[in-house]
């Protein structure tokens, strides 16, 4: 985890709202079942844990040499108070579908079977890189 205070910044709510574009240009679904899909979803440890993960792999990769933690927690808390509800969703590339996937098959969406393919070597790869590529467009929509 980037920093302690990140779930208190970017809250599982928050985090809901924040994919529900991405997820509903993936499904092909209206908005509003795209956040209540999310709401449900972020509910579960293990896939709130791998959002923050890749949200927190993003925050490093932009914290620079001379940027603290704090003030890049800072401006992400002012970015999602500013502008988590216009969001607008990731391009989606192999690598994010990965995480709809994930998030499908927590949902009951996707057949079971799914989650074997996320979890080969190569699945996995797959789906840290989309993590990343979605904590990535995240903080870009956010920090400005």
């Amino acid at each position: 985890m980037f920093s302690r205070r990140l779930p208190h910044v970017v809250t599982r709510k928050d985090l809901a709202l924040l994919i529900a574009p991405t997820y509903a240009a993936s499904a092909s679904v209206d908005f509003e079942e795209a956040h209540e899909r999310m709401e449900r979803a972020v509910t579960s440890d293990r896939i709130s844990d791998q959002l923050y993960a890749g949200l927190s792999a993003a925050l490093y990769e932009r914290k620079g040499p001379r940027t603290a933690e704090d003030a890049l927690i800072d401006e992400l808390s002012a970015g999602v108070q500013k502008r988590r509800s216009r969001v607008k969703a990731a391009a989606l590339t192999p690598a994010l579908s990965a995480v709809m996937v994930m998030l499908n098959v927590e949902l009951g969406y996707a057949p079971e079977m799914m989650r074997g393919a996320l979890e080969n070597p190569k699945g996995k790869a797959l789906l840290e890189d989309g993590l990343r590529a979605l904590g990535t467009h995240l903080l870009k929509e956010l920090i400005k």
